[in-house]
């Protein structure tokens, strides 16, 4: 196939014909326009020219690839036709880089929320809003947090604690903290390198990284990124067509991924409206079809961009068309109640997350911590717990040690970390994750101290008194750490004059 040069691609820069380059290959996307869940206008803002650079924070590598048609893939661009453009050092550029030189010190990172602090100021307003975002009045978000702090300590003392190990094994696979960083998607709104922040700080530090399936480097990049030996699992969002989600396992499998986490709490998007009020388009950026048509879709943001292909139709039938293409344990993430947990356990599945989507999804869920103690109760009618061919585990909210030692308590086998890490990379790169699994290390060894529990098996329920868990409302005091980087909603803002 021969090139094609960029003059030749300029040609075509209207709705009418619209191409683009991306990552040096040459895509017709005119029969797109109408279709594209972020709306005509972005893409017709390169059009004739190379999206690569607006393009790869916002979609998974293999997108285009994927979802337009091959008679669409018109070949490769001619290099030596390109024309380097300089890049504009625009106002908003200078700024990051002045709030970046700015930034504290990793030293003076002393907890968790200091990272979320620090990426909520450097961060574009983009992607602070698709990060921090949660479904409609945020309700459940805010609860995720607010739960751990509706459970207390009950301390024993006189332990000889000299020597605390926190250590533990998830699936089966070692981990060196009772923590796994739970799949968060698209890491290169935030950071140049993305995920692969870490991918290597979690091989350096032995520490198990979820891959998302909406990652914003491609899986293959990822496992590669790894040193050998390095655990990960896959986070899966199924396909509506299911072969593609077939070679997709079967390849992790391949690669050696050691457990396959699936989504079932997202069978349609929440409305993160902080993500949809950064993403409305207006009537400029509708494309000719639909013009004067009702129900055009504007204003679904960032998540809507990426998420179109997610089956809604996925059902407890599908659990055995799993098992029969993978031998990875297969664990369900998203379950909510003590109902759900006995069918995925009668289903055969290795175990469950107790999640909520960071907030993402149904608002006014519980939290996951709160639901624990139900399934636990559950589950042991199933018999004896901890139960060795099951395992539970908690996500949304986490931001201390102090939070998973009281999840284990409760019968979690380890908690999911999400968001904080991804603010972590967004903030300091590779060596801020590690500092983060830093700050954690030192928040477990001073709390396992203080709670008299030398090793992870040695936290049990009545550790805690977790009897003001289901108190919705009550008294309890203000976190003043998070409630500093929560970012209220916003109504709908007049415009400015001009």
């Amino acid at each position: 196939m021969s090139l094609i040069s960029s003059q030749t691609v300029a040609e075509h820069a209207a709705a009418e014909s619209c191409w683009i380059i991306v990552h040096g290959k040459v895509y017709d996307v005119t029969e797109f326009l109408p279709e594209h869940p972020g709306g005509s206008r972005i893409i017709l803002k390169y059009a004739g020219k190379d999206a690569s650079e607006a393009y790869d924070p916002i979609h998974p590598p293999d997108a285009i690839t994927t979802h337009l048609p091959k008679n669409k893939h018109l070949g490769a661009v001619d290099p030596t036709t390109v024309i380097k453009l300089k890049k504009e050092m625009t106002a908003e550029k200078l700024r990051h880089q002045e709030l970046m030189a700015a930034r504290p010190s990793l030293d003076e990172i002393v907890n968790l929320h200091d990272f979320e602090a620090v990426a909520k100021a450097i961060l574009p307003a983009k992607a602070w809003a698709y990060y921090s975002s949660a479904s409609d009045d945020e309700i459940t978000i805010r609860e995720n947090r607010a739960a751990y702090q509706r459970i207390w300590f009950r301390p024993r003392v006189l332990r000889d604690v000299s020597t605390v190990d926190w250590s533990t094994t998830i699936l089966g696979q070692k981990s060196s903290l009772p923590v796994y960083i739970s799949a968060t998607a698209l890491g290169k709104l935030g950071h140049p390198d993305g995920e692969l922040n870490l991918t290597r700080a979690a091989g350096k530090h032995g520490v198990i990284q979820m891959i998302p399936t909406l990652a914003s480097c491609s899986f293959d990049e990822i496992v590669d990124a790894a040193v050998p030996g390095q655990v990960q699992f896959l986070q899966l969002y199924v396909n509506r067509d299911r072969e593609i989600t077939k070679r997709y396992v079967q390849h992790a499998e391949k690669r050696g991924v050691k457990g396959l986490f699936i989504t079932v709490d997202a069978p349609q998007l929440g409305r993160r409206e902080k993500d949809m009020r950064m993403k409305f388009v207006d009537e400029s950026g509708v494309a000719k079809v639909q013009e004067n048509q009702d129900g055009v879709k504007k204003d679904e943001g960032v998540a809507r961009a990426i998420s179109s292909f997610i089956d809604p139709s996925l059902s407890w039938k599908d659990i055995p068309w799993f098992k029969s293409i993978t031998n990875m344990p297969i664990i369900l993430k998203g379950v909510a109640t003590p109902q759900d947990a006995l069918m995925a356990y009668d289903h055969g599945v290795a175990g469950i997350v107790l999640s909520n989507h960071g907030g993402r999804q149904l608002d006014t869920a519980r939290s996951g911590i709160e639901n624990l103690i139900e399934v636990v109760e559950a589950l042991k009618t199933r018999g004896p717990w901890p139960n060795p061919k099951f395992e539970v585990f908690v996500d949304g909210g986490v931001r201390r040690a102090s939070d998973v030692l009281k999840a284990i308590a409760l019968g979690a086998k380890a908690v999911g970390v999400g968001r904080a890490f991804m603010y972590s990379f967004c903030a300091y790169g590779q060596e801020g994750v590690e500092k983060a699994f830093q700050i954690f290390r030192d928040e477990l060894q001073m709390n396992m101290r203080l709670i008299g529990a030398r090793t992870i098996d040695e936290l049990t329920p009545d550790m805690v008194d977790a009897s003001a868990i289901h108190s919705h409302v009550g008294i309890t005091p203000t976190d003043n750490l998070y409630n500093t980087t929560y970012q209220p909603l916003a109504l709908a803002q007049f415009k400015t004059k001009l």
